[in-house]
């Protein structure tokens, strides 16, 4: 565990249900309209085959921000993913045009 975090012994028990499966992860909605959560199959440990409207549970903290630097390594990565989505696009758009 990263000792930067102030708060990071306060575990909470969070709930939710499955709306989603695919190849690769699972997505729940969070029970009290707390969100969505979306992760690797492989971080889920399940007895059966997970299914659509099945109820998931899980002890976690709340995210806490460890700087107020960004990082400039990942920035640069989302920014070139964004400007990627955005030509592809457009690319898109003109072809249909």
């Amino acid at each position: 565990m990263d000792n930067n975090l102030k708060f990071g012994e306060k575990l909470i028990k969070m709930e939710g249900v499955c709306v989603g499966i695919d190849d690769c992860s699972i997505s729940v909605d969070l029970k009290g309209r707390l969100g969505f959560f979306k992760a690797p199959k492989r971080m889920f440990i399940c007895d059966v085959e997970p299914k659509v409207g099945q109820e998931f549970g899980w002890m976690m903290s709340f995210p806490e921000q460890l700087s107020p630097e960004v990082n400039e390594k990942y920035f640069s990565n989302i920014e070139k993913e964004r400007r990627k989505q955005k030509e592809m696009q457009a690319r898109l758009n003109n072809k249909e045009e």
